[in-house]
């Protein structure tokens, strides 16, 4: 039995079933995916979650590959733009050079935390030399414990806001550097080329998910949020929406912070039922501008850019072709821009996209958004925002089985935690250890 139809949870089946095992898998939406979700703008496919893939991403690479889904380069030609201060710029590579001060500090800072995050054993935090310094403290007061400038700790939380979907003071340093050592360091989570944003599939990532539950046929679930998990000699009974199924094992292919959604019987130990308390996810939205051409590039610019004025911190250029239609991602600060109607929030996306590449921006084709903190079922995104104090108190229980009871989702991998790439090896893993077990 597996709880989750998204990337881990259908990957778990998907192992399970090629090993000879009868599998069932309860989801609580409409459709598959999970935080996969591919939507349209001007009729064409974006990604409303998810969207990018790149190198060392090497377990959701080769499931696409095996299910013949294409991955196309990420437009990354031309110069990047910076809105700063009130004023706006060029510039080359991941991290603008905003002034020399600004530069030495920024590579101060990323050398003083690639060499604490080398020293944090990615499988378990909490036995780090320095590891309950580091989760009593939040990322931002980190920051201001080594006196990183007021710029320099600006760029730091549009990563925060993007990566966890949260302020810097929301998310543990032993968080925020154990996860970007699972993703290989700053360069490489944070880079186009040679980074997890090189490429993208262009038809989509639920794609993905749609193609794996189509070869599981009727053992997939939908409508079928489960309410309770109950144990027992023989194993488990699981009930939901669609109905009762019994089964020798669960794996629950969830977020930690939704897991609370569901009664377990007998209860999980204490520390359980507290880790789903202290495992929050973040809020992170998108907003999509589609234009009869990508205007951006006949002034040389890479679609790429960076904002302090908000609501949109980060864009993206996701054109299908160069001569069009042009479409511009931008990622959106959820905290002011959820709550306005729709017609406010198209207003305020397209007025960041305009500052950052001219009038024409404020004319599209088409416009759509999409926020994961208002959806009715298992709202939040991107992953979990780990608050200080979680890691060395709870971290150890976040995959740890109960019983017939294992746990799979990208929040419990070691590699690439928080991606695609991290699910599809979470449920990789979880499928092998009821294996085993079998």
């Amino acid at each position: 039995m597996v709880v989750g139809a998204g990337f881990a949870g259908l990957v778990t089946a998907r192992e399970l079933t090629r090993q000879g095992h009868e599998v069932l898998v309860f989801e609580g939406r409409d459709r598959v995916g999970g935080r996969s979700f591919t939507g349209s703008v001007a009729g064409l496919p974006v990604d409303m979650g998810g969207a990018f893939v790149g190198p060392t991403q090497d377990a959701v690479l080769a499931l696409a590959a095996e299910l013949q889904i294409p991955t196309v380069p990420t437009h990354n030609t031309g110069k990047n733009v910076i809105h700063w201060r009130g004023w706006t710029r060029s510039y080359h590579g991941t991290i603008p050079k905003l002034s020399l001060t600004g530069l030495l500090d920024i590579g101060r800072l990323r050398w003083q935390f690639a060499r604490i995050a080398r020293n944090i054993p990615v499988d378990a935090p909490w036995n780090a030399r320095r590891a309950t310094e580091l989760d009593g403290v939040s990322f931002g007061q980190w920051l201001s414990s080594v006196r990183a400038t007021a710029s320099s700790r600006d760029l730091m939380a549009i990563m925060a806001r993007v990566t966890w979907g949260c302020e810097l003071d929301d998310v543990s340093m032993l968080h925020a550097a154990r996860y970007i050592r699972a993703a290989g360091g700053l360069d490489r989570m944070l880079d186009t080329e040679d980074g997890a944003q090189q490429d993208h599939f262009p038809g989509g990532t639920q794609q993905i998910a749609l193609a794996a539950a189509d070869e599981l046929g009727a053992r997939v679930v939908l409508k079928a949020p489960v309410r309770r998990i109950e144990r027992h000699g023989a194993g488990v009974t699981v009930t939901s929406d669609a109905g009762t199924a019994d089964a020798g094992f669960v794996v629950v292919a969830i977020p930690p912070a939704h897991r609370g959604a569901i009664e377990f019987t007998p209860p999980l130990p204490a520390e359980y039922q507290q880790l789903v308390e202290q495992w929050p996810q973040g809020r992170l939205s998108k907003a999509f501008a589609a234009y009869s051409t990508p205007f951006w590039r006949t002034n040389r610019c890479s679609g790429q850019a960076l904002s302090d004025r908000g609501p949109v911190f980060i864009t993206f250029d996701v054109s299908p072709q160069a001569d069009g239609p042009g479409i511009l991602l931008g990622f959106v600060d959820a905290r002011a821009f959820d709550s306005l109607p729709s017609d406010q929030r198209r207003r305020d996306a397209l007025r960041c996209f305009a500052s950052l590449f001219g009038d024409e921006a404020l004319n599209p084709l088409d416009y759509t958004d999409h926020r994961w903190g208002t959806e009715d079922f298992a709202p939040g995104g991107p992953t979990a925002a780990v608050p200080p104090g979680s890691w060395t108190r709870f971290g150890r229980w976040l995959r740890e089985p109960v019983g017939p009871i294992h746990w799979a989702g990208t929040e419990t991998a070691d590699e690439w935690t928080g991606f695609f790439d991290g699910a599809v090896r979470s449920g990789l893993r979880a499928a092998a250890e009821i294996t085993a077990l079998l």
